[in-house]
Order: structure tokens, then C-alpha cells, then sequence
């Protein structure tokens, strides 16, 4: 049995949404810039996969640009809102614990003379109305803060921190590839001017993405081309990835709501028995926990994240996978590097249990018996792990 764990780095295509792909790579094949009539009908696909999109986050359709993902959405976001509105504003505020499709081209930009400000998050992963107010300035251009973490699952107060960055006159940018499809992401509620999105992060495919852009809100293309100078994003349609996206979104709009109920009851499943199992000493969770995060409205339903002491995190990953179950250390891609992740470093974990971290992220199709097997085999490989380990302490259980 393989048992997959790891949606929050890519999830399967569903079958509604592949169905609707396939007769746009055989026979319905147009170019969606053509004026005859297979390009008419690519067109109209075209368009009616960006009211899709628009309706799953409440945004007009004409407010979607389609790109080839979360980082080309996060690029085209960051750079072209800063170069098309800069003026006077040199100043641009982000998180420690942001997607490195975010992080990177804040750092471009420093080298561009911006100022790049990185704000901190307290010990459950969470930015602070306080240290975003404090972090404004008369200068500020930009905030740009995810919606949900990859890692952790903490949800940021969006909605809270738009209104302070709008009141210092500054645009906010939210990367949401990780919580679009999966919960609400209503962009009036949040009050948002940019909101990134992936197909392949809900039951879409991979290669396609959106960019939400707010009426009135200036944007500079990346590229240049096409007929139409001046396009946010010029260049022949993906066709059947568009499609794909708008299938993926009306899907995502009909079970979302059923499917993090069921998620949510299994990753608590899974998250109680580990703390069952083993001491805070050895097994500390690195997501908000409920008691003390208030509601579970501030975490992503199906995202748990452990590290556990004198373990590491890409031995068990590698242990897991022998036995059958897909998970991971962290983000995507972070794989294959030996950094420990810069998200729970930002938490206040040590490098040595920052490497120690373990990412379960849970889809609709998890069942009950994959997650008790996971279990059981999770405990079984942390102790013949921490048993190799000089590093280990002893269990107070």
C-alpha cells in the first residue's frame, strides 16, 4: 500500500477536472488569439475557466490573469505592482517565514534600492497587527504577507493587516497557493489587491496559476509580447491548463467546505496520537495549537508539522517512503537542501530541531486506515531513529 501525505506539495489531478482538460490537447486545439472558429472556441474556454476562478475567490473576471503558477503569480505580483506604482515609495514589508517565490524577488528588489522590511512571527507562526503597524512607513509601497503557511498551517488575520497597510496608503499582496480550493478566500473579505493562487495545490494541474488583481491597481508585465503591448501577461493561453484551473476552482467551490471537515478530523487524529505517544520534550508540534491559537480557524484543516529531538527530518522522510507513505520536511522546494527551514527557525526553533521537522499534509482522498497505518509506522521509525542517535533524550512516557 502507498498512502500520499503531501498535498500541500502538489495534489493528484481529479478525474472531473482531467475530463474537462482532455478535448483541449486532442482535438479542441485552437489558439484562444484566433479569430476563426476553433480559436472562438478556445477563447470561450478560456473565459469561461477565468469566471470559474473569479467565483471560487469573489473577484470579478476580469480581475484574473492566468499564469504558469504561485511563482510566476508571486513575481508578476511583487515586481510589477512595485515597478509600475514605486514614485517616491522605496519601502516594502514581507514576513521571515514567506514562500522563496516571495522572498526572492524582495530580495531583487533590495538590490534595486528598496528597502526590504522582514517581519517577525510570535511562537505559533503568527504576524502581529503590532509589528506591521510599527513597520509602516510614510514610504511603504508593498506588504506582502502569505494567507496560509506551507509549513506550519497558521493562518494569517489578512483581513486585519490589509486595513493597517491601506491606511498607510500602501498596496497589500497575499500569496494564497496554499489556502485557495481549500478554504475561503473571499478577496472583498479579505481586502486584498493582489492574491496569488495554484492550480496543482487543489486537484488542478501543474503549470498553471492566477494572479488576482484589483480594478484600478497598477501592474507592470514581467515579459513583453504579443499584440497587445502593455498586457500583464502577454503570450499564447495554456489552453487546457486554463481549463483545468477553472474546473479545478468550480470543483474546489462544491466540496471544499465538506472536504476540511473530513481532513480536519483526520489530521486531529494523527496530531493526537503523536502527543499521546511521546513527551513535548521529544515530539514538539510546530503548528498553532488550539488552546492557545484561539480558534481553529487560524490553521489550514489539513496541515500538521512535528519536530522530533535527535531525529532528522529527511531520515524519516526517507523512512516513511520505504514504507509506503509520501510525506515531507517542508516545502517542495526546500528538497534535497541540508538548510534547516528558515519557517520554523522563524518560530523559534533550534537548527537541530528545525531540521528535525516532519510535514503531514492530508487531501480528500486520506482515508481513516492510511492514517492509522501511518501512525503506527511514524511512531515505530522515530524510536529506531532516536535510538541511532547520540543526540537523543530520554522519554519521559
Amino acid at each position: 500500500m502507498r498512502a500520499y501525505f503531501d498535498h500541500n506539495a502538489t495534489t493528484p489531478i481529479e478525474p472531473e477536472v482531467l475530463d474537462a482538460m482532455l478535448p483541449y490537447l486532442r482535438h479542441e486545439f485552437g489558439n484562444a488569439s484566433s479569430i476563426h472558429t476553433p480559436g472562438q472556441r478556445a477563447r470561450a474556454a478560456v473565459e469561461r475557466a477565468r469566471a470559474q476562478v473569479a467565483a471560487l475567490i469573489a473577484a470579478l473576471p476580469e480581475e484574473i490573469i492566468f499564469t504558469s503558477g504561485g511563482t510566476e503569480s508571486d513575481n508578476l505580483a511583487i515586481l510589477g505592482a512595485v515597478r509600475a506604482n514605486r514614485s517616491s515609495r522605496r519601502h516594502i514589508i514581507t514576513t521571515a517565514i514567506e514562500h522563496h517565490a516571495v522572498l526572492h524577488p524582495c530580495r531583487a528588489l533590495g538590490q534595486e534600492s528598496f528597502d526590504i522590511t522582514y517581519l517577525p512571527v510570535d511562537q505559533h507562526g503568527f504576524v502581529t497587527a503590532d509589528s506591521l503597524r510599527t513597520a509602516l512607513r510614510p514610504d511603504t509601497l508593498l506588504v506582502s504577507i502569505m494567507h496560509a503557511n506551507n509549513e506550519t498551517g497558521a493562518i494569517q488575520p489578512i483581513s486585519e493587516l490589509a486595513a493597517f497597510a491601506h491606511e498607510a496608503g500602501a498596496l497589500f499582496h497575499t500569496d494564497a497557493v496554499q489556502s485557495a480550493g481549500k478554504i475561503s478566500c473571499d478577496v472583498h473579505a479579505l481586502g486584498v489587491d493582489l492574491l496569488s493562487l495554484s492550480a496543482h495545490k487543489f486537484y488542478g494541474p501543474k503549470g498553471v496559476g492566477a494572479l488576482f488583481l484589483k480594478t484600478g491597481v497598477a501592474l507592470k508585465p514581467l515579459l513583453h509580447g504579443g499584440h497587445n503591448f502593455g498586457e500583464p501577461r502577454p503570450g499564447t493561453e495554456n489552453v487546457a491548463g486554463i481549463v483545468g484551473l477553472g474546473a479545478a476552482a468550480h470543483f474546489a467551490t462544491k466540496h471544499m467546505q465538506n472536504d476540511a471537515v473530513q481532513i480536519r478530523a483526520l489530521r486531529d487524529q494523527i496530531e493526537s496520537s503523536m502527543l499521546a505517544e511521546f513527551s513535548r520534550e521529544i515530539c514538539l508540534p510546530n503548528f498553532p495549537l488550539l488552546h492557545e491559537a484561539q480558534s481553529d480557524g487560524a490553521r489550514m484543516p489539513n496541515t500538521t508539522n512535528f519536530s522530533f529531538q535527535g531525529v532528522d527530518g529527511e531520515a524519516m522522510v526517507i523512512a516513511l517512503d520505504l514504507a509506503g507513505f509520501s510525506c515531507s520536511t517542508g516545502s517542495a522546494c526546500s528538497s534535497g537542501t541540508v538548510e534547516p527551514s528558515h519557517v520554523l527557525l522563524a518560530l523559534g526553533r533550534s537548527p537541530q530541531m528545525a531540521r528535525g521537522g516532519l510535514r503531514i499534509s492530508l487531501g480528500r482522498h486520506n482515508t481513516n486506515a492510511e492514517v492509522d497505518s501511518l501512525v503506527r509506522v511514524l511512531i515505530d521509525v522515530v524510536r529506531r531513529l532516536r535510538a541511532l542517535s547520540p543526540d537523543a533524550v530520554e522519554s519521559v512516557r
